[in-house]
């Protein structure tokens, strides 16, 4: 018998990316969908679901105990706060919604109604993450002092809805989200500052470009950096300790290496460098036998965790891994990107407090 009986608010590309993960998790079954325009109802129906006339009538479905909106961004609101005041448990697409303001709402709604309101933020499972944090948490790397977290595309521009400012659109807000929830779920500690530059490279309403640094009270330097039009692509994480540095340079996650200093390295003088520039000691050309490389670690890939979570969560046998409190700090973090961008400076980094709004 099903735990999670689910409506999907919004049957666009990402609900069917949701649909065909559901079908794996035993314990849910999607049970029906809405979306505003006809012809997404008729694919639901194709796809053997109930395809609601509007939505109120999918939260007015009792056998509904939960709903997922996968709405464009700046729609999140409305339909979270809707599905919970009907009382159902709510799973948002990701970004929940755009201001911090707003996500206060939500989570209020959340709490009044008592019932569970999560965040896809699915690449918390990404197989370049989990290595990546496998690695910063194991101490291989001795004390890491800077991590670098990027992304580079060639096609420039930006498709549908996420292309225009009034929807949610830009990189900031699609990948960013993503990218800053995954440091923040590595790296503990507070964030000192925040500088970030952006650029419209492709898209002149949007960011396609970010550069994101962050500075921990640790000292541990961070830098996330996307961009839409960059032809030659950049590690998709760097990764640099006082014991090691970590290269991962794709998704998959088993294409990078650690490399150490090896024992021999002690028994090599240091040299100086002849070059075009003037001689150097420092930065001179290091013998191989004073470098070793080790494999990453290999880790389990598991694509239905998320859902399995929230299954389990909703029953009482685990805690919610993905906690509103969490995307709070992000969305917070992400405000504070668009003013130090706006103003083009760095700025110090102050979470802000919850207001609750009952409304």
């Amino acid at each position: 018998m099903s735990i999670l009986r689910m409506g999907i608010i919004g049957y666009g590309g990402m609900a069917h990316w949701h649909q065909e993960r559901v079908r794996l998790v035993d314990g849910i079954e999607v049970v029906g969908v809405y979306d505003v325009l006809p012809a997404q109802r008729q694919k639901g129906e194709a796809d053997g679901y109930l395809a609601y006339p509007s939505r109120d009538a999918l939260l007015a479905d009792e056998r509904i105990n939960c709903v997922l909106v996968a709405t464009p961004n700046h729609v999140h609101k409305e339909n979270v706060i809707a599905a919970l005041d009907a009382g159902k448990h709510v799973i948002c697409e990701k970004p929940v919604t755009l201001t911090v303001a707003d996500l206060d709402e939500m989570i209020a709604a959340s709490r009044r109604n008592e019932k569970l309101f999560t965040v896809h933020q699915n690449r918390r499972w990404d197989h370049d993450y989990l290595v990546a944090k496998e690695v910063f948490r194991s101490g291989a790397l001795g004390e890491v002092y800077t991590v670098q977290s990027c992304l580079s595309g060639t096609g420039g521009l930006i498709n549908g809805w996420r292309a225009f400012p009034e929807y949610g659109g830009g990189m900031v807000y699609d990948w960013g989200v993503h990218f800053l929830d995954q440091l923040l779920d590595m790296i503990p500690g507070r964030i000192l500052t925040v500088f970030a530059d952006l650029h419209s490279v492709k898209n002149s309403l949007v960011d396609d470009y970010f550069h994101i640094s962050l500075k921990f009270d640790s000292g541990l330097s961070v830098i996330t950096e996307l961009g839409t039009f960059m032809l030659r692509s950049k590690p998709r994480w760097y990764m640099a300790g006082n014991g090691g540095t970590m290269v991962i340079n794709s998704f998959d996650g088993a294409d990078g290496i650690i490399t150490k200093v090896s024992k021999l390295a002690e028994a090599v003088e240091p040299v100086i460098v002849q070059t075009d520039a003037g001689p150097t000691r420092t930065f001179a050309p290091q013998p191989p036998e004073t470098r070793e490389d080790f494999p990453l670690p290999e880790l389990i890939r598991d694509k239905t965790a998320f859902y399995r979570n929230v299954r389990d969560a909703i029953a009482g046998k685990e805690n919610l891994i993905v906690r509103p409190e969490q995307v709070r700090r992000v969305l917070s973090l992400i405000e504070a990107v668009f003013v130090s961008a706006r103003e083009g400076r760095s700025i110090p980094f102050e979470e802000k407090e919850i207001v609750w709004r009952e409304s």
